[in-house]
């Protein structure tokens, strides 16, 4: 398994505890900064260092490392996606793959209501592609703003603050694919 899979494997264990990487560097004497360098895959943890991290998550480097040899899934159903709804910013979010936080991309299906907006990102070395299926998106990077219309594909590299916003008056639904930076 090489240090960006662990490093992945790390991240999506961390997560599902519900642990910020502050406190999982706080649980294990480590500083917050390796462990950000340890789930982007920049650095590789020391097997004592490993066994700490995967005791603190909850888990045993045989279930760790066992997870390599399932029998590879590509197809998934329905109800084996997740979606969660955030209603303050006027759009849900459908993961298309459930186990795709530990994949080397991501990809979801965005709706948004009319003025919905995902949050807005920090500059990173990801790469986003995103189809619009319906209505009209707007996309902001760095300084310059873009207009996305049903069926029209839009790639870009996230080099600078980003966000996508609804331009449309009413829904807007796209499927969107993002490298993880750190995916």
């Amino acid at each position: 398994m090489n240090s960006v899979r662990i490093g992945a494997k790390i991240k999506a264990l961390r997560l599902h505890k519900g642990l910020t990487q502050e406190e999982l560097g706080e649980r294990t004497d480590l500083s917050k900064g390796f462990i950000s360098q340890l789930e982007r895959g920049l650095n590789s943890p020391s097997i004592e260092t490993l066994f700490s991290i995967l005791e603190v998550l909850g888990t045993s480097p045989k279930r760790f490392f066992d997870d390599e040899l399932e029998e590879t899934k590509i197809v998934y159903a329905e109800d084996e996606q997740t979606t969660i709804a955030d209603e303050e910013n006027r759009y849900e979010m459908r993961w298309l793959i459930p186990s795709s936080n530990e994949k080397e991309m991501e990809p979801v299906l965005l709706t948004f209501a009319k003025r919905g907006q995902f949050k807005r990102f920090e500059p990173s070395p990801a790469q986003t592609f995103l189809y619009v299926l319906q209505g009209k998106i707007r996309i902001e990077l760095g300084d310059e703003i873009w207009i996305a219309d049903r069926g029209n594909s839009v790639y870009y590299e996230a080099k600078a603050p980003h966000r996508i916003a609804n331009a449309a008056d009413g829904p807007s639904r796209i499927l969107l694919v993002a490298t993880h930076s750190y995916l």
